[in-house]
């Protein structure tokens, strides 16, 4: 037994290897603290914040090395190839090593190829550089959504998620902001060697949070809900990666999230990266006027929809699916009238309550992804639902440029995603009637992802 408890609401918990035990309050929705979250929000924050650099220093950069449009976009493409083809290697070791010292170590890595950057004499240096620190970047995810799956249960978990992907999507318009301001001022090589600066001390930071005994979060979700005890987690026998990966995909809740995802950060990565050029085609603003009402309105957006998503996927836990799906499905709707109005002041508004629907989408959606996936799988399965949502993060400004072309009208391009967002909140939306049966298998004994595909 892990547990000895001297009332029924609070219970002594061993969840540290080799320390003494805590004391946890039944229900408690953070019963380790939320320092642990915060660390690992701000490694999103500077990850997205320094990739976007980039974006707002790109004009400089190109004036300087003297590279093209295509050049350019060819960047951050190979970047998120490399990061796919990591990723599955990383959720493997998101389940089996330490996860504190894995994220510290890819941050110390990010920030050392961050000053890289900075260093970049030609194209290709620059290139291969942000090649390897686009696959960097993404390495963080599996080993820290495993961690905060463990740290908080239940009713916890959809704040935990939420805060990371609050600050990983903030980061894109301040980064982009930031570069710009910095390329003008103090040159555009001078970020990239001040962003470094941060990076190295969260890495620092994120060593303060104590490695958990893996499974923890799950047996306090199960004493939550019904048992008395809480048994210790039992560890699972090796089984190849390909096996794994297979008996995830067999997860019906999983498909469902996975696909709603992924077309949703496919949807995501195309509204962002093109629409200061909307808000400067369509309604005649200035560059930076467009740039700071298109990520004034994303950024209000985001903000809004992760803690509004957040508070109500923690207070209906059990409904996570159905309210993330619906949050899509809002998001949607109001993504097709920020498409078709014509007047700049209700477009905005309209552009910012898409933003906030299909971020409260992302709260619930991710820490659904949590609850059906058994914690001794979770980064892996964390590793396939980050593949499929960067490729398809990847795709979605390519191929709205592509549609831009064809049309010749952004206006016209930005309804290519208005039907895939329709179908994925469908497909989020069948989901829940499999969700509390995957939820339990994965809470229950031995109910491992290879168990849930036989139930």
């Amino acid at each position: 037994m892990a547990v000895t408890g001297e009332s029924e609401q609070i219970r002594s918990v061993a969840a540290y290897p080799g320390r003494p035990p805590v004391a946890v309050r039944r229900g408690a929705g953070a019963p380790f603290g939320w320092w642990p979250a915060i660390c690992v929000a701000l490694v999103a924050a500077i990850d997205r914040v320094e990739y976007n650099l980039l974006a707002g220093a790109l004009p400089t950069i190109q004036e300087e090395f003297g590279f093209s449009d295509s050049e350019g976009g060819a960047i951050a493409t190979a970047g998120a190839i490399a990061a796919i083809i990591l990723l599955l290697p990383a959720g493997k070791l998101a389940d089996t090593g330490k996860r504190t010292w894995t994220i510290a170590a890819v941050v110390a890595v990010w920030a050392l190829l961050t000053v890289g950057t900075g260093l970049a004499g030609s194209y290709m240096t620059l290139f291969l550089v942000r090649v390897l620190l686009g696959a960097a970047g993404q390495l963080y995810n599996p080993p820290s959504s495993s961690l905060l799956g463990d740290l908080y249960p239940g009713p916890g978990r959809a704040r935990a998620y939420g805060y990371e992907r609050m600050a990983y999507f903030a980061g894109l318009p301040i980064g982009v902001i930031a570069g710009g301001a910095l390329a003008q001022t103090l040159g555009w090589r001078t970020g990239f060697f001040l962003v470094a600066v941060p990076g190295i001390v969260i890495a620092v930071l994120v060593l303060t949070v104590r490695e958990p005994v893996r499974g923890i979060g799950d047996q306090l979700a199960r004493w939550y809900r019904e048992d008395s005890t809480v048994e210790a987690p039992v560890p699972e026998p090796e089984v190849p990666m390909r096996a794994q990966i297979v008996a995830l995909l067999r997860i019906r809740t999983l498909r469902s999230v996975i696909t709603g995802l992924s077309i949703l950060f496919f949807g995501l990565g195309g509204l962002f990266f093109w629409m200061p050029s909307f808000y400067a085609r369509e309604f005649g603003l200035p560059e930076a006027s467009a740039a700071a009402v298109g990520g004034g309105a994303g950024l209000v957006g985001i903000v809004a929809g992760i803690l509004t998503g957040s508070w109500l996927g923690d207070r209906r836990h059990q409904h996570r699916v159905t309210i993330g799906g619906l949050s899509l499905l809002v998001g949607t709707v109001f993504l097709a009238g920020a498409v078709s109005v014509p007047v700049l002041a209700p477009q905005a508004v309209c552009f910012t309550l898409a933003n906030a629907g299909f971020a409260a989408a992302i709260a619930n959606l991710t820490a659904a992804n949590a609850d059906v996936v058994a914690a001794h799988r979770r980064g892996l399965g964390f590793a396939v639902l980050q593949l499929v949502v960067t490729l398809g993060g990847a795709l979605g400004p390519w191929l709205i440029g592509l549609a831009s072309d064809t049309t010749g009208s952004l206006r016209w391009a930005y309804t290519v995603v208005l039907l895939p967002l329709a179908v994925g909140s469908l497909i989020v939306l069948r989901g829940r009637h499999t969700y509390r049966q995957d939820a339990e298998a994965a809470l229950g004994s031995g109910g491992g992802a290879e168990s849930q595909a036989q139930s």
